[in-house]
């Protein structure tokens, strides 16, 4: 079940084909609208979205804001792959408004 005001309140569960049940208990991925970046970031070797968000938010828990304003980065953990050193990501304001807490 999926708490209300929660970012995840109005995502879809996985359906099979017949449309009937779902396919398993999780959701497909929320819809998300544009990020307003106001900052860039070069990211270093070591870096992790949960360290991110602790040092832009003061908060470990929000790093989910970082990747919904780069879609190129499909999971969390690929940000700490070699491939990403070097490539500039944008981090969100803080105070944006629009579900998750």
């Amino acid at each position: 079940m999926i708490s209300k005001g929660s970012r995840y309140e109005n995502a879809r569960q996985f359906i099979g084909d017949q449309g009937k049940e779902p396919v398993f208990g999780g959701i497909r991925s929320r819809k998300i609208s544009p990020a307003a970046g106001v900052l860039e970031y070069t990211v270093i070797e070591g870096d992790r979205l949960d360290l991110l968000s602790l040092h832009f938010y003061n908060n470990t828990r929000r790093w989910w804001r970082i990747l919904d304003a780069n879609p190129q980065i499909i999971f969390a953990a690929d940000l700490m792959l070699y491939k990403y050193i070097g490539e500039t990501i944008l981090i969100p304001r803080s105070t944006e408004t629009g579900g998750g807490r």
